[in-house]
């Protein structure tokens, strides 16, 4: 729980900027102050895909990339084979036990990915353009205050006897 911006009472609804560089507690009170800050009429959401199309896409999917490994496998045999015949004009008896035998390939096993959480939808206000705006200089005199701390030891300091004072 924080203070409200405005009245200082414990609150936890947040207002923040798109990009989160900027955020300020309030009251659900003043969320309904027309004064303060404004209700965006909310865009029309897009169309929601079900779970049953994300499965049935994903099956289809993993079936192409089935057949595009199948095919660069038998394309793989082919190769090897076109090999054994080479080597076998060479060596004619010599690997004609380990030919027979082919070689079988183990599928991946498919995990299935568990459904993500919808993201939460919130609701989208407009600050006042008054509040904002002292919003803005609350910042700025932040800034300048901290920029004065900085800078101030640089400065020569000023004469501080009274002799200076009783010449003029």
């Amino acid at each position: 729980m924080f203070p409200s911006y405005i009245c200082l009472k414990q609150t936890t609804t947040v207002l923040a900027t798109v990009d989160v560089v900027d955020f300020l507690y309030t009251c659900d009170n003043h969320l309904s102050d027309p004064g303060f800050a404004t209700l965006v009429a909310a865009e029309p959401s897009k169309p929601q895909v079900s779970a049953e199309e994300i499965e049935r896409v994903k099956k289809e999917y993993e079936e192409k990339q089935k057949a595009k490994k199948e095919k660069e496998e038998a394309q793989k045999k082919e190769k090897e084979k076109e090999k054994e015949k080479e080597k076998d004009g060479n060596d004619k008896g010599a690997d004609a036990k380990t030919a027979a035998v082919p070689k079988k390939s183990t599928p991946s096993a498919a995990t299935p990915t568990p459904p993500t959480p919808a993201t939460p939808s919130h609701q989208k206000y407009v600050l006042h353009r008054q509040i904002f705006q002292m919003r803005q200089d609350e910042h700025k005199k932040r800034r300048q205050a901290k920029e004065v701390k900085e800078v101030a030891p640089r400065f020569p300091i000023a004469p501080r006897s009274s002799s200076f004072y009783e010449e003029c």
